[in-house]
């Protein structure tokens, strides 16, 4: 028995999306102007095809932030945020989404100078703010740091921070080693850990 028609082509729109992805990933990291042509010769799809999913190039940007903040989430979620000393956890934490950076610094770069809707950008960070949350909460509840400041104002400052070590490094006025050093210590002592 077949599937039925409108089921194959949803998942053939599916593998269609994944194919321009895996392959705008790579090809904008190593020439972040690379022409929607470029992506869907190596993506091996027409340009209509990438059209049909991505209408504009600044969509098909924004479906790659997305894909990259998915990538990171899953290497924070491995990075065994439940064990050991919060800021230990927390610092696996922060050393899983610089990796996944890592690995598309160009490409980061690009994505990092687009102009993103207040909402999209919100969405994006919910769900790295949970994680940051569940390890600040735990490293409060044992008092491993210290619980003067709100946990919404250390999670959002911990966004920032990485921002600006990001950013830093972006400029050039940090080496990646600088900056993630400055991160790292930046944020034990703005939750005072102990």
């Amino acid at each position: 028995m077949s599937s039925p028609p409108g089921r194959t082509r949803r998942a053939d729109a599916r593998r269609s999306r994944a194919l321009i992805l895996d392959a705008a990933i790579p090809l904008l990291n190593a020439r972040p102007e690379a022409s929607v042509d470029a992506i869907a010769t190596a993506a091996g799809v027409t340009r209509q095809t990438v059209y049909a999913h991505f209408p504009s190039r600044q969509q098909l940007l924004a479906a790659v932030l997305d894909r990259l903040t998915e990538e990171a989430l899953g290497e924070m979620d491995a990075a065994d945020l439940d064990t050991g000393p919060a800021a230990d956890a927390l610092l696996r934490l922060i050393d899983a989404g610089a990796r996944t950076a890592g690995r598309y610094p160009a490409l980061m770069q690009k994505l990092s100078a687009l102009p993103v809707p207040p909402g999209e950008d919100q969405a994006r960070h919910t769900a790295v703010a949970d994680r940051l949350k569940r390890v600040i909460e735990r490293g409060l509840r044992t008092g491993e740091f210290d619980d003067r400041l709100p946990v919404d104002w250390l999670v959002a400052a911990t966004i920032t921070l990485g921002h600006a070590a990001s950013e830093e490094r972006t400029a050039g006025r940090l080496s990646a080693a600088e900056a993630d050093e400055a991160l790292r210590v930046s944020l034990l002592r703005l939750l005072g850990a102990k």
